[in-house]
């Protein structure tokens, strides 16, 4: 830096890099030889931008603050700067001034720096675009959400075909043994069940106290004795067993799979999660493509995200628009009465909006805001129940006060006018009547045009 008076007044910095020779008289760019050539220039800038010192840049910087050993180095990111300083013990300084300085030299980099092409600067440019951008897509911690995105998608793909095996399994089973699937409500013990026994005659002999309970095994052997489904093969036996295998491994599958999702989502939104929970929170995100693109949606779009053709279509019928969308499905939203789902819903996509950008765009990775928020949503879903309790008891916090009996004696008359059907009163209008009603609204036509006039 030539001239560091100038650097003081950093409102007014960009003034003096206007033109390369205003420029050249506050900063003079050093060449040193050790690089030569771009390709070396560019292995430095990207052994930088991952947050490594190159030996040769290592050299370059203890030449720079050989000569003065109280000078500064300017580094235009404060994290390169504590990796200077860690590696090398040189101080450096990270200031409003600096990022103004190092936009000033970027503006002017060809003006400032001699005998280097236009050409192989703009290669050496869009090389270290490419090694930045790789580098962030690489290691950016904000797509990890499409991990999240993949998990619930194949969460839903996996309840679709759960059901599907599940009742098919019900059906070809229910052919053999018809009255099991009545007894026994739960899939899973039903597939182990099945798979464990096979043919009904021995369910006599066999023990199921490790899946059924007492009261329901009893059931079963008892209707295993009497039941009025058709004998089957060995090899029908043996297939629905492969099939009863097949929904154990993937019900085993889907838990482990829904405890990574919760993992994930704890990590990566956990006020989020605080909020609306895993699944609601991991369906938001999916629908939104990621986390950042969710952060940047206001609180009424969050709450009708999934309802958008509901909303069209409202919207083109002019209809009611609808009130909540994947929001619905939330614990708190369940929680409430029909009447104030709405309310709650509007409250809580408001709250989520928060959490989300919080989670999104803050360095803090504690769920305490989501805590915080979603314990004011309760507290107003409290007062909203209660205040409904409250209207029909009529008093509220008051207590019940008895008014006063008072005797009041009123003697009544009977009215003989209404025994009489005949009106008293003639509705028919008379001539004159109307004659004179007719010339007061000419009177009054006339002099109207007249201030017209």
């Amino acid at each position: 830096v030539l001239n560091e008076k100038k650097l003081q007044e950093v409102d007014s910095l960009w003034k003096e890099f206007e033109t390369p020779e205003k420029a050249n008289k506050i900063v003079k760019l050093k060449h040193f030889e050790k690089f030569q050539d771009t390709t070396e220039a560019l292995a430095a800038s990207t052994a930088l931008v991952e947050g490594k010192l190159s030996k040769n840049l290592k050299k370059i910087l203890k030449k720079i603050v050989a000569k003065d050993a109280h000078e500064q180095l300017a580094v235009a990111d404060a994290k390169l700067g504590g990796v200077i300083k860690d590696k090398l013990n040189l101080s450096c300084i990270h200031s409003p001034m600096v990022t103004e300085l190092m936009r000033g030299i970027r503006s002017q980099i060809e003006g400032l720096i001699t005998g280097l092409p236009s050409r192989e600067m703009a290669a050496m440019c869009l090389g270290l675009a490419h090694s930045l951008s790789r580098y962030k897509l690489k290691f950016s911690p904000d797509k990890v959400d499409t991990m999240i995105i993949q998990a619930i998608s194949l969460l839903d793909d996996l309840d679709k075909e759960l059901n599907n095996y599940i009742m098919r399994c019900r059906e070809w089973y229910g052919w053999h043994f018809p009255e099991l699937g009545k007894i026994i409500t739960d899939n899973l013990a039903y597939c182990k069940c099945v798979r464990k026994v096979g043919d009904r005659s021995n369910f006599a002999s066999s023990d199921v106290s490790d899946i059924l309970p007492e009261e329901i095994e009893a059931d079963v052997k008892a209707a295993a004795e009497i039941s009025m489904g058709t004998e089957v093969s060995e090899e029908d036996i043996d297939n629905i067993i492969h099939l009863c295998d097949q929904v154990i491994e993937i019900s085993e599958y889907r838990t482990q799979l829904y405890d990574y999702l919760k993992n994930r989502m704890m990590a990566i939104a956990p006020n989020l999660t605080v909020m609306v929970g895993e699944l609601v929170g991991a369906r938001l995100i999916a629908h939104a493509g990621s986390l950042l693109n969710l952060a940047k949606h206001p609180a009424s779009t969050v709450q009708l995200l999934g309802a958008e053709k509901a909303l069209f279509r409202a919207l083109k019928t002019k209809r009611d628009t609808p009130k909540f969308g994947l929001i619905y499905h939330a614990s708190l939203v369940g929680q409430s009465n029909p009447k104030n789902k709405g309310k709650i819903s509007r409250m809580l996509a408001a709250k989520t909006a928060l959490t989300i950008r919080y989670d999104a765009l803050g360095e803090d990775t504690n769920a305490e805001m989501g805590a915080e928020n979603r314990l004011k949503v309760e507290t107003r879903l409290r007062l909203l129940e209660e205040r409904g309790i409250r209207r029909i008891s009529g008093t509220g916090k008051a207590l019940a006060k008895a008014d006063k009996y008072q005797n009041k004696s009123e003697v009544k008359i009977f009215d003989p006018s209404g025994d009489s059907t005949l009106p008293t009163v003639s509705k028919k209008r008379k001539i004159q009547e109307v004659e004179e009603q007719d010339a007061e609204v000419a009177v009054k036509a006339k002099k109207f045009k007249a201030e017209m006039k």
